[in-house]
């Protein structure tokens, strides 16, 4: 067994381990693929690119299971108290004192920013994802007393084993058909892979990279893959944030924005970062304790946009790559995909080769590189479910009568024949003003439909699950757990480009879900008069819940990306 390297940072031993017990699912991928990283990458192609996994420590899952029983919290864990509340009586419990000297060790050694990761006994399985579900904190440990340090690790440590019991969580295993007994929690400590800027730490580039795209955009076709890009932290893009994509087949293809009003509008421009400067609202209890949201404006300050922007010339009403004259500065990413200056798009498309071929399936990674030195952090793989069964549906059935809903941009692939709950916004009450107030509306209908064991349809305005109001409506994955359908849809006072940006979509795409995107100037349609006459199960004023005598019966075609739902089965 791996046993704890009291030099935390050291190079030449990557990954030590505390107590005894299972590394989990992110833990052990980790592990792996840095094998199969040192075995086939071809380092002589990215001379100027220094590429490692940051060095990490993880606490095994037995004392995770210490910590539970002399604590006496199980009967909390598995309670209905609210999150707060088990948060803090995790908070006020201790963790096992054989293991604190090693965590003493830790921030006795290292001095940069720390990132507690969950790595669950369950998390990132082939057919079970639990890609968000479980918490990371990051925690700036930069302070002079070390006393200070270890608090702020040992309260991350807490935040993390709490998380596995949070509504989110719970709700999340039952959909699976898992029960609460079924998990433990390791946890990774890691170095956070960035810079420090004055107050504030982050890198300057992080990303999501995926094999395998159900959303693709002409001409990449679903093998080629897709890329999220963005500034800071990569928690923006896991949120579901505003982020850069783009195929790694065809990295100098924009995404379809249409114009130069709509790049400056919809492109990137705030970012995520570690705090490094006082702390402005102690709360153990809180993800973002030690995080700041900023503006680009502070990048531009930084100095940190040289391998990241585009220019905006108002003269000409056009974006000249890179940041040598004076003009708003917008994310494209263009000095990497267009000018190559790095072979930044080789990397990518040769660490996800490397990942698909070691995992035997399609792959998503999580990245983030810091420049002048070249440094590119691989943080994170997990496998993806593709779909082969043989489904069509042709362009013709896309208009066919007896439709509820339509649309030629659909996730997954397969039929579903036993759903007869639909729970939708309804168009008529609902405004983007509103989005924080459907959200416990969803997550009641959704608790009760878990309970009952009932699938559902969920028709949304808007995005779902993500962090921006004005998007959508900021739902975690536990508020809508039990759909099995989701329908994504835009209309005249909802008019936002729908996206694949959060990890909503590897859990959707794992776990079989059919997702439907439904944008306003699309040839999608949505029967709304027909639902609005089906029968009422609750009324509530943003959300209604109606049940059919019948089935639906969903069909979506995965290689073409078109799906149907009829308004019964047959």
């Amino acid at each position: 067994m791996i046993g704890l390297n009291r030099n935390f940072l050291d190079p030449d031993t990557p990954v030590s381990c505390i107590g005894s017990g299972d590394l989990g699912g992110k833990a052990q991928g980790l592990v792996f693929i840095r094998e199969a990283l040192r075995s086939e990458l071809d380092l002589s192609k990215f001379s100027n690119i220094s590429i490692d996994i940051p060095p990490l420590a993880v606490i095994r899952s037995e004392v995770f299971d210490h910590f539970m029983q002399r604590n006496h919290l199980y009967e909390v864990a598995y309670s209905d108290l609210p999150d707060d509340r088990i948060a803090h009586e995790f908070q006020k419990a201790e963790l096992p004192f054989e293991v604190l000297g090693d965590l003493r060790a830790i921030v006795n050694q290292a001095h940069t920013p720390l990132a507690v990761r969950s790595s669950s006994i369950l998390e990132d399985a082939m057919r079970e994802p639990f890609a968000g579900i479980y918490a990371t904190k990051m925690i700036p440990n930069n302070r002079y007393d070390a006393d200070i340090r270890f608090r702020q690790l040992i309260e991350a440590i807490k935040f993390v084993y709490a998380s596995t019991y949070t509504r989110n969580a719970k709700n999340y295993r039952k959909a699976i058909s898992h029960s609460d007994a079924d998990e433990k929690m390791a946890v990774i400590i890691q170095e956070v892979a960035g810079k420090r800027y004055f107050e504030h730490f982050y890198p300057e580039l992080s990303g999501v990279g995926r094999s395998y795209n159900y959303y693709p955009m002409k001409p990449a076709r679903p093998q080629d893959g897709v890329v999220h890009l963005a500034l800071g932290l990569g928690k923006i893009i896991v949120d579901g944030g505003v982020s850069w994509l783009y195929s790694p087949a065809f990295p100098k293809v924009e995404p379809p924005f249409g114009s130069v009003s709509k790049v400056l509008k919809e492109t990137q421009n705030e970012f995520w970062a570690v705090n490094m400067g006082d702390l402005i609202d102690y709360d153990p209890t809180k993800e973002t304790e030690y995080l700041s949201l900023e503006n680009i404006t502070t990048a531009e300050k930084d100095n940190s946009l040289r391998y990241l922007a585009s220019t905006y010339n108002s003269l000409s009403n056009r974006l000249s790559i890179g940041i040598g004259f004076k003009g708003p500065r917008v994310l494209t990413f263009a000095p990497l995909l267009v000018l190559e200056e790095l072979p930044f798009n080789d990397l990518i498309v040769s660490l996800l080769s490397i990942c698909e071929k070691a995992l035997g399936a399609p792959v998503e990674i999580e990245f983030a590189m810091t420049f002048n030195p070249h440094r590119f952090s691989f943080l994170q793989v997990r496998t993806m479910i593709v779909p082969i069964e043989e489904v069509e549906v042709s362009e013709e059935e896309l208009n066919s009568e007896d439709l509820l809903i339509s649309s030629a941009t659909v996730l997954g692939n397969g039929i579903v024949d036993d759903i007869t709950d639909i729970v939708f916004v309804k168009p008529d009450t609902f405004g983007l003003e509103h989005s924080r107030k459907v959200v416990p509306e969803l997550a009641e209908i959704n608790q009760k439909l878990l309970n009952s064991n009932c699938p559902y349809l969920l028709i949304a305005l808007g995005r779902l699950g993500t962090t921006d109001p004005w998007l959508g409506i900021p739902t975690n994955w536990g508020q809508i757990s039990g759909a099995k359908v989701i329908v994504e849809a835009s209309q005249k006072n909802v008019r936002i480009e729908l996206s694949q940006g959060s990890h909503y979509f590897h859990n959707i795409i794992n776990l079989g879900i059919k997702h439907f995107s439904l944008p306003f100037a699309d040839r999608s349609r949505i029967d709304w008069s027909w639902l609005k006459s089906q029968p009422i199960v609750e009324d509530m004023k943003f959300v209604r819940h109606v049940r059919l005598q019948r089935p639906l019966r969903v069909k979506v075609d995965g290689m073409n990306g078109r799906g149907v739902i009829y308004k019964y089965a047959g």
